[in-house]
């Protein structure tokens, strides 16, 4: 059973991953980033998720390695706490509480005690970079409230901050400003650029900087393109720089390599360049990235680059300029027009990914599975240029169909439209297009939707659009004389007063179809498509349309545009009740009664969980987000969970899972985000692969079986086996910690022996069996006599007992002789 205050709204998962520049490890084994308000722990070889490091409140800005300890690292968020981390094992080591909103961390490793961080000013746009001294101390919570004043009027971005020269300087840049502050002499020296317009209208603005690890050189970017390096910047007047040009927009950040003798560039053209010893001549490039590149990282070992991406993804690059690894978030797009839908297949969470694409994202693993080109043609960055957008997509058929919707435009009286229908190979494991229609609507397509119902043997989808007619599609097998290749075709086109129609859905029996006409609801009969009964309230037009499911099949329930519900009896044609609620999101649960509405009002946006058969709702929660919620999508549970409250059983069977405004993917779980992050098949499938040895009954749970007789079988092995709870051996191999351990050889005659049967159990029946033995053997020599006697001595001791007993010489000859003894002759008997 669950415990109700255990509900909350938490981020599961799909936040940005290029918020901040990643950080490798000092052994490049491992690549940390800032993923909302937890930092991610990956492996570069594998890509998979090691650990979740949670504990901060808030978002987290910024992440650095201990300098002083390599296997330890720091992190800061807008909850004004440094948390420091031991990130092999994911355990917080300590926080210190700043109090100040901090924007970005920077550690040195010739100031031991202290880090520097930005923080806010009284003004909104005024940011400061100091000192923030770390006491030591023993107690995990330390308060950290020295601070020292560095540089003022800089940028908020930690891509304007770069120290140089093992520490001796920070550059900061801002607008068309240059700041540099030397730390021994405590001066600051600035350069200013110019912001007059020329050559052909380049823009001098400072957009990131980097710093020679080892000279005295500063790396700037600028919003034309340019690179320019400076030198002799201790003094004002005798300073220089150089240019260097192959960005045709705006440099997005820059970082030099380990030694210094390369410098990498990256920007919106999905380019990585690296100048080699910093000339115009010795260019390198790594291109078609995929994405802008929004910042660069390198490794301390310096055999790996790293580059995050505008399209929530981390690339692995090996200091040969190839391609490694790949770690891929959730995508965010300009517009989620899709909505979020899950794939029946792969229970995947589907919705708009890169442009053109559909992206089919793992809610349980927290990465993208694949992406699903659906244009199918180049995507070129360019603001002037129109594109072609994803618009709607549906999944019908148990996943056997996918249809898609895509538009181009350029003027209002140019609208390019065009269908298509993918059908899910087995053999290939991906859908593959089969039916592509062109303009199959006059106008925009507001809807389209499948009818899933199972007594439907032959598929069958509808579109609405603004043209004012809704269209029925079905297969068919007439698409070639052979009659062997299957397609689609218009079967029927529907209208109502040539108003336009918004919305479209199919009862949970497929035997009504609902379709929205602006202000006014009509139904219709999926077998012969007559219009059988319409409902008007004159409430504003249709925004969201749903049947009720199950035992509430029989209503219909419409959300209009000025802020009303409406609950309609299918049998009565009649309305049953309405509310007054401006709902944004309507999800039916599709293994329940229960509906999910999600309104919005000025404080933010409000939860109501309700069956349409009664007007009460089961669950009300406030403020589950400030900003508005766009999307909503009901997925079925792995593991139901045990919820016994009425207000809370709506989450027993189906988790409810809703997109913002942000595209902040969020969730209702009564786990922490540690558990809900971590995939627990693998857990599960550990505990089942664990073998019945005397190592699963110390470190595995016993399994339950349903099934008597393998209870009992279970029963009989754990009977022969000792108990093992109060073995000191054990408690000492898996109590100590590792390190400390003697060898293996010297625990294991210990451990062995510790699991040996004692005389008392089964021991006491070999003498017996030695007796019979003296008794056939009586007619043998005298020796071997001895011999027998001297083996029933030993078994008389006890076996338990840690005893190692020296044989003689004579003891070893009356053992071989013992082993040439014939006893075939038993066999006879």
């Amino acid at each position: 059973m669950v415990e109700e205050e255990s509900v909350r709204v938490v981020r599961c998962g799909g936040s940005e991953l290029n918020f901040r520049r990643a950080v490798f490890s000092a052994d490049s084994k491992y690549i940390f980033c800032v993923s909302g308000d937890f930092v991610k722990v990956h492996s570069t070889a594998t890509e998979e998720c090691v650990h979740i490091l949670q504990g901060h409140r808030n978002l987290v800005t910024g992440i650095q390695l201990n300098p002083n300890n390599h296997l330890q690292l720091y992190s800061c968020s807008f909850d004004g706490t440094i948390k420091l981390w031991d990130y092999i094992d994911g355990i917080l080591i300590k926080t210190f509480i700043v109090g100040h909103k901090l924007h970005a961390i920077f550690t040195l490793a010739c100031a031991e005690d202290s880090v520097f961080v930005i923080i806010n000013k009284e003004k909104p746009d005024v940011f400061q970079l100091v000192s923030v001294k770390l006491p030591k101390s023993s107690s995990q919570e330390i308060e950290a409230k020295e601070l020292s004043f560095v540089l003022d009027y800089i940028n908020q971005s930690p891509k304007c901050i770069a120290f140089g020269n093992e520490g001796e300087y920070v550059a900061a840049v801002r607008d068309f400003y240059l700041s540099v502050y030397f730390f021994k002499k405590k001066t600051t020296s600035r350069f200013t650029l110019s912001s007059s317009k020329n050559k052909k209208h380049a823009k001098n603005n400072f957009t990131c900087v980097a710093c020679h690890p080892k000279e005295d050189c500063i790396a700037t970017g600028h919003k034309d393109g340019k690179i320019r390096l400076w030198r002799n910047f201790d003094d004002d007047k005798k300073y220089t720089y150089t240019c260097l040009h192959w960005h045709h927009d705006m440099v997005m950040d820059l970082a030099f390599s380990v030694t210094g003798t390369s410098l990498l560039s990256g920007g919106r053209e999905s380019v990585l360049v690296e100048w080699r010893d910093a000339t115009e001549k010795n260019k390198e490039f790594l291109p078609r990235l995929g994405a802008t590149i929004e910042h660069i990282s390198v490794s301390p070992a310096g055999d790996l680059f790293c580059t995050s991406h505008s399209d929530n993804k981390i690339i692995i690059i090996h200091r040969n300029l190839e391609a490694s690894a790949v770690i891929q978030g959730l995508v965010k797009d300009s517009s989620i027009s899709t909505g979020l839908m899950i794939d029946p297949r792969t229970k995947a969470l589907v919705l708009n990914g890169k442009p053109g694409h559909l992206q089919f994202y793992s809610l349980q693993h927290d990465k993208q599975l694949y992406n699903l080109d659906i244009i199918q043609q180049e995507y070129i960055n360019d603001y002037g240029l129109i594109q072609i957008e994803l618009t709607k997509a549906a999944f019908g058929c148990y996943g056997n169909w996918l249809a898609t919707v895509e538009k181009r435009q350029e003027k209002e009286t140019e609208l390019d439209l065009q269908m298509k229908l993918w059908m899910y190979n087995k053999k290939t494991q991906g859908f593959v297009l089969n039916t592509k229609i062109n303009m199959p609507h006059e106008d925009h397509i507001t809807a389209v939707c499948f009818c899933n119902a199972e007594k439907f043997e032959n598929p069958t989808l509808v579109t609405a659009s603004k043209d004012g007619h809704f269209k029925v599609w079905i297969l068919t097998d007439d698409s070639d004389i052979y009659k062997k290749a299957v397609g689609w075709t218009c079967d029927f086109v529907g209208s109502y007063h040539k108003y336009q129609a918004t919305n479209c859905c199919f009862s949970e029996d497929g035997s009504l179809l609902a379709v929205s006409f602006e202000e006014i609801v009509t139904i219709w009969d999926s077998e012969t498509w007559e219009l059988k009964c319409t409902f008007c309230q004159r409430a504003g037009n249709i925004r969201h349309l749903c049947f009720g499911r199950l035992t509430c099949s029989k209503y219909l329930l419409g959300a209009t545009e000025n802020g009303i519900l409406c609950c309609w009896n299918l049998l009565s044609c009649a309305l049953e009740w309405s509310a007054k609620l401006n709902i944004r999101v309507m999800e039916p649960d599709p293994h329940s009664e229960n509906i999910a509405a999600i309104s919005q009002s000025s404080v933010g946006s409000d939860l109501f969980v309700f069956k349409p058969s009664e007007p009460r709702p089961l669950y009300i929660q406030k403020n589950i987000s400030r900003e508005e919620v766009q999307w909503g999508v009901f997925v079925l549970r792995d593991v139901p969970e045990s919820f016994t409250s009425e207000a809370y059983q709506w989450l027993n069977r189906s988790q409810f899972y809703f997109l913002t405004k942000s595209q902040s993917l969020l969730t209702f779980s009564t786990k922490s985000p540690e558990e809900k992050l971590t995939p627990t098949s693998k857990q599960l499938l550990a505990e089942e692969s664990l073998p019945t040895t005397p190592f699963y009954f110390i470190l595995g749970k016993h399994r339950e079986q349903q099934d008597e007789k393998i209870n009992e079988a279970l029963e009989s092995e754990r009977v022969q086996l000792p108990l093992t709870e109060n073995i000191p051996a054990i408690s000492e191999l898996l109590h100590t910690p590792a390190h400390v351990l003697p060898s293996a050889s010297f625990l294991c005659s210990k451990f062995v022996n510790s699991l040996l049967l004692s005389k008392e159990t089964k021991s006491e029946e070999i003498p017996e069996d030695v007796d019979m033995e003296e008794e056939k053997e009586s007619d043998d020599s005298d020796e071997e006599n001895d011999f027998t006697e001297k083996t029933q001595d030993t078994n008389d001791t006890d076996l338990g007992e840690d005893i190692i007993h020296q044989l003689s010489k004579s003891e070893e000859k009356e053992l071989r002789k013992f082993r040439k003894v014939d006893y075939s002759w038993l066999t006879v008997l």
